[in-house]
């Protein structure tokens, strides 16, 4: 676990500028854990009730269809992000979504108790309650954005910039339906990048 708080540390300063004292009082409600591939961080329909960040692993946050079963991914999470459904986090309502491990992965997290409580007794970490509020609605608007203005091989290429080796490490089904296409769609815009 001490390396994961050392990374820890080190996020939570470059993110929030955060204190020596400020970190040093939230290490007791950091805890660690190691996920299996097809472990799920939380399930469709369960209140999220954690914040992770992801030390090791990638992740993907998928609609299932509970009619149809179809599996639709929304977002890909991959190591020094933080992992989260975060409208379930904060109004303690139940998630619409799956987040599940796409490889063996590591995680530190901390309870949405233990987080609320360190914002109502320092002021950086209400900051840093900001700030995640404004990383998380930036992801939505982005997401968003894409699908209204950018074409297939635009969202290919944002999501290598983001994840750069996400095409080794996941099968290509998962990124064709984060893109929204099929799979020879997806061979094709390969190609055309290679050239």
């Amino acid at each position: 676990m001490d390396e994961h708080h050392e990374l820890l540390n080190t996020h939570l300063a470059n993110f929030a500028a955060m204190t020596g004292k400020d970190i040093a009082d939230s290490k007791p409600y950091w805890k660690s854990r190691k996920l299996k591939k097809g472990d799920f961080f939380n399930m469709q329909s369960v209140v999220c009730n954690d914040l992770g960040l992801i030390v090791k692993g990638i992740f993907r946050i998928y609609y299932s269809d509970p009619e149809t079963s179809e599996e639709k991914n929304i977002f890909f999470f991959s190591e020094n992000q933080f992992i989260v459904s975060f409208r379930s986090f904060i109004t303690r309502k139940a998630c619409h979504y799956f987040i599940q491990a796409m490889e063996d992965s590591e995680i530190v997290y901390i309870s949405y108790r233990d987080l609320t409580s360190l914002y109502e007794t320092h002021p950086n970490w209400a900051r840093f309650g900001r700030l995640l509020a404004e990383l998380f609605f930036t992801y939505s608007q982005t997401r968003a954005e894409e699908f209204l203005f950018n074409t297939h091989e635009e969202r290919y290429i944002r999501l290598l910039e983001e994840h750069p080796n996400i095409i080794n490490r996941i099968p290509a089904y998962h990124i064709s339906s984060y893109l929204g296409i099929t799979n020879p769609s997806l061979s094709r815009i390969r190609k055309r990048i290679l050239r």
